[in-house]
């Protein structure tokens, strides 16, 4: 099938060309994460049908966006990852979120709430101000994801992975997440109605949604 063009000498529809047909960007914002393996993309885009992952990836392996690798030993895992022109995509997620985050609105009946997005967006919703002398690593088990937060020298990551060494680790759902982030959902009131089970110091959860609370980020 000839991939379809809008034909047009112009950077914007050359770049749409690359990039604009659907759940492209989506895969891209799951693999800003880290390297995935085909299981892992799939279940983490609902509604994307096996056939249609597998093309989409096709065709950004033929445009230089992902390549295919294999983790070191033990895992050995075979994995897409992002190439550094992919990854040099992350601005163009983080305008469109920006200005996207005005239509946003509450999460409708049908919508997912796809945990990968949260930690994309805690990227850029992060107040470097507020964590002045903080070192700190949270692992979040969301599901059956985990990811990694690091707070150091007043910068931050993100990775989906088992943390090492975490000060605190959470396990709740992606509704109490966007609560949290979202919502203006006390930290304490999560602890005490059973909505996030923490293990280490009580008062990391008030300091991870204090550095990271997206809604302040997309006001």
């Amino acid at each position: 099938m000839t991939k379809r063009t809008y034909g047009q000498y112009c950077a914007v529809a050359r770049g749409l060309d690359i990039i604009g047909d659907r759940w492209t960007l989506l895969i891209v914002r799951d693999l800003l994460l880290g390297p995935k393996r085909y299981k892992d993309l799939l279940s983490g885009q609902p509604g994307i049908g096996t056939n249609l992952l597998a093309a989409r990836l096709r065709e950004m392996e033929s445009a230089g966006l992902v390549e295919r690798a294999t983790l070191p030993p033990p895992a050995g895992s075979a994995v897409y990852r992002l190439t550094p022109t992919g990854a040099a995509l992350e601005p163009v997620l983080v305008a469109i979120a920006q200005w996207s985050g005005p239509f946003l609105g509450a999460p409708l009946p049908t919508d997912t709430m796809v945990p990968r997005a949260y930690f994309v967006a805690m990227r850029h919703a992060f107040r470097p101000e507020l964590a002045d002398g903080l070192t700190e690593t949270y692992e979040l088990h969301i599901g059956d994801n985990v990811f990694e937060v690091r707070v150091a020298d007043g910068q931050c990551t993100t990775r989906e992975t088992a943390a090492s060494d975490p000060d605190a680790v959470l396990k709740l759902d992606a509704e109490t997440l966007n609560a949290l982030l979202m919502e203006g959902l006390p930290p304490q009131d999560a602890i005490a109605n059973g909505r996030v089970h923490l293990t280490g110091d009580p008062r990391s959860l008030e300091r991870l949604v204090r550095l990271f609370a997206i809604r302040q980020a997309v006001q």
